[in-house]
């Protein structure tokens, strides 16, 4: 029998990723996207809702997503759902659906210090330089260029 546990989305951070370590000594990280849906109503009013993703990474992932996303930086997260279930101080269950991410990508231009090309008389130039998304997987980062042509949806 087959069964797939998988979640893709494309959205913002609505914080900093938090960077902590387990008792046992792992690191992990957790923050929320959002992602919006849009449409127009029966009455040609546009509609518009908001979901908030709760994310959390793990050991050498952790440590790469606190440090290459921000708030308000567009994200790929893809990864499983995991719930957690536990008792709350005041007695009453309480439980929470995550994306335990395995694959992360940058989609923001990265901000920052950059270094001047030197233009065709020789002088640098001074004009902001786009540059490729960051993507993270399994540990590893490499730059690669997207095209929203490419995503299936």
């Amino acid at each position: 029998m087959f069964s797939l546990n998988r979640a893709t989305i494309i959205g913002h951070l609505t914080r900093d990723p938090e960077l902590r370590t387990t008792p046992n000594g792992k690191n992990v990280s957790s923050f929320s996207v959002a992602t919006n849906k849009r449409w127009t109503d029966a009455a040609g009013q546009t509609q518009e809702t908001t979901e908030f993703h709760d994310i959390v990474t793990w050991e050498k992932l952790a440590e790469i997503a606190s440090t290459i996303f921000h708030k308000g930086d567009r994200a790929y997260v893809e990864g499983r759902l995991q719930t957690r279930n536990w008792e709350a101080q005041d007695g009453s269950r309480r439980s929470k659906t995550e994306i335990v991410a395995e694959n992360l990508i940058n989609l923001s231009p990265r901000k920052g210090p950059q270094i001047p090309a030197k233009t065709e008389t020789g002088e640098e130039d001074q004009s902001p330089k786009e540059e490729k998304p960051e993507k993270v997987k399994a540990g590893k980062t490499e730059t690669e260029e997207i095209d929203i042509n490419d995503i299936p949806f």
